[in-house]
């Protein structure tokens, strides 16, 4: 079974700052693989097919990559890979550049449950704890 919940947060402004980065390094991912994706089109007519160990790559090449929360990068990956899927079924345009200057910015983390653990993500009142950000002040649980 699969949860989704969506909360308001009140971070500190280290937190704050965190989370632009954090989406920032979403956004330059997605961005980075679109380009490539683009550029093996129009040499070889495929798409790039494993771009997993690319990151891996690329958080090598780029060490402030790694300042975010490694399940947000590879969901980035995962919609590039959604949009393209939707895009060849004819049920949405092309894939596009992400920008900075799009009033709504996001990114999505992931709760893993290692076996001999805790969860990546954990909820205790009014606060959550979030990877990279520790614990977070939540406003109200939005549904």
């Amino acid at each position: 079974m699969h949860k989704a919940f969506q909360f308001r947060l009140n971070p500190t402004k280290e937190q704050a700052i965190l989370i632009h980065k954090s989406m920032g390094c979403s956004r330059f991912t997605f961005n980075h693989f679109l380009a490539k994706w683009n550029e093996q089109y129009e040499q070889t007519g495929k798409g790039l097919t494993s771009c997993a160990s690319l990151l891996t790559q690329l958080k090598k090449e780029f060490d402030w990559l790694r300042e975010a929360d490694s399940t947000s990068l590879q969901n980035a990956l995962k919609n590039l890979a959604d949009a393209f899927s939707r895009f060849f079924k004819g049920q949405n345009d092309k894939p596009r550049f992400k920008s900075r200057k799009n009033p709504v910015q996001s990114y999505t983390s992931q709760c893993n449950h290692p076996k001999n653990g805790k969860p990546t993500i954990e909820v205790a009142g009014n606060k959550i704890k979030l990877p990279k950000l520790g614990w977070v002040n939540s406003l109200n649980l939005v549904k």
